[in-house]
């Protein structure tokens, strides 16, 4: 199955887009209530990124609203002026790994495994990336 469920959860607040658009904001919303995201809406593209400001209007109509042509353009990007991926093998392999790790967890009546470390500790060293530079 597949799942377009897009949350995105911060120390200070939580959006979901998808299936409704709703927000809580520390401070601003009342108790553990939701509001309708688009209360908010002018202020979110005060927001987005300078990538996507840039690119938005190229990446229209190229795949879940536009973030595959964008996924896409970084990785040859990177690839074409030397630099590191905004994706790593160490990311991959992570994101590989949880299916395998879940099923020895559910073997094991749900107790935790052990998640390997296959940076040897360099995950506690932040990587500078490229994008995080991008002014525009």
């Amino acid at each position: 199955p597949y799942s377009r469920d897009i949350l995105v959860q911060g120390t200070k607040g939580i959006v979901r887009k998808y299936p409704e658009e709703k927000v809580h904001i520390e401070g601003k919303t009342q108790g553990h209530d939701w509001e309708d995201l688009s209360k908010y809406r002018s202020a979110e593209m005060d927001y987005d990124h300078p990538l996507w400001k840039a690119m938005q209007e190229r990446a229209k109509g190229a795949g879940h609203g536009g973030m595959d042509f964008i996924e896409d353009f970084r990785l040859i990007e990177a690839l074409r002026m030397g630099r590191p991926t905004d994706i790593d093998v160490y990311d991959a392999v992570a994101w590989s790994a949880v299916v395998g790790l879940s099923q020895q967890s559910v073997a094991k009546n749900g107790r935790p495994v052990d998640f390997p470390d296959f940076t040897r500790g360099q995950w506690k060293n932040p990587r500078q990336l490229h994008v995080m530079e991008f002014k525009g």
